[in-house]
């Protein structure tokens, strides 16, 4: 059996979840934060919307690491510590394994411990050469690393997915920042992103016909009913992902259908018909503006890789040495 690391600090327990809830709905634009959406189940569907036709994404990030998968482990260097913040299924990481050079470690950090206690075993059956020490916690705040039996020769983050997205460009400078002083003078970040695109093909990725996205998003819902006492009539909501131009990100929102009340442990919540709980955003980037924003954090850009139709990015950035 695999053994966990939690850092028992960083874990959002049952108040934390409902105080997040009552404050996001008393806000004038209702809110929930979108790092409850990985719960087990939540978790499950996140990986089924990685499969769908629609959302590009994943294929496309996964087919830049298999193309350049060789180059990346050579930029990563011998006996690096590679840590992989919210790394759920660890399925792109996967792809990189058999081109990193006598690793240190792998760290694995992710809020649902159930999915990431069942992707370390598999990792660990696969690659026993490499040591593997998963960490459960909210890596969105500070918290507790495990000590490892290796010295590496340089901490490497690992952050695929365009999860960078989710993160306002201030925000993100702010992220990039905890993540620069993590691995220090000579450390790296592999970070993926996805490039501003159509409107049209931004939209159908996070709006798909067979609507595992939409589940995705409800789940938050049925999350909400079951661990806090809710009466959250889920019919009477509707899953919608605008692309905003002007902001140059997806928004996800769900909308009430109807004029409502919803109760949540004691506290009632008013909803007007078309009125919205915001619930998370992607933005999508340019190259040239993710490497100002990483800059801005102390990164310099070291090699960029992407597609055929550039639809999808990854990029090398490193902290230069004192």
């Amino acid at each position: 059996m695999t053994q966990t690391f939690t850092s028992k600090d960083n874990i959002p327990d049952h108040q934390e979840f409902l105080q997040d809830v009552i404050a996001g709905l008393s806000a004038p634009q209702k809110t929930l934060p979108y790092k409850y959406f990985y719960d087990e189940k939540g978790s499950q569907l996140f990986d089924q919307i990685c499969e769908l036709e629609e959302y590009y994404l994943t294929r496309t990030e996964q087919h830049i690491l298999q193309e350049r998968g060789a180059e990346m482990g050579e930029w990563i260097g011998p006996h690096a510590l590679l840590f992989e913040p919210g790394a759920g299924s660890s399925v792109k990481v996967e792809t990189l394994f058999p081109h990193l050079h006598t690793p240190a470690a792998y760290v694995p950090v992710d809020i649902s411990r159930e999915h990431l206690l069942a992707s370390t075993e598999r990792l660990q059956k696969r690659f026993p050469h490499i040591p593997i020490v998963p960490v459960v916690a909210d890596y969105s705040s500070p918290f507790s690393t495990p000590s490892l039996e290796q010295t590496p020769n340089r901490i490497v983050v690992f952050y695929p997915g365009s999860t960078i997205g989710n993160f306002p460009p201030e925000e993100a400078v702010s992220f990039l920042k905890r993540l620069s002083n993590f691995v220090g003078p000579g450390g790296g970040l592999l970070i993926g992103f996805d490039v501003k695109k159509d409107k049209a093909r931004l939209e159908a990725a996070y709006n798909d016909k067979k609507g595992v996205t939409a589940a995705f998003h409800m789940n938050l819902l049925e999350r909400i009913n079951r661990e806090l006492r809710a009466n959250i009539e889920l019919t009477q909501f509707a899953h919608h992902a605008p692309f905003n131009e002007d902001k140059s990100r997806i928004e996800m929102h769900l909308v009430s259908r109807c004029p409502q009340k919803v109760s949540i442990a004691g506290r009632t919540f008013s909803f007007e018909e078309g009125e919205t709980i915001f619930t998370e955003c992607s933005y999508k980037h340019t190259p040239e503006k993710l490497a100002a924003i990483a800059e801005k954090a102390g990164f310099v850009r070291d090699v960029f890789w992407t597609d055929q139709e550039e639809l999808f990015g990854v990029m090398a950035l490193s902290i230069p040495n004192e």
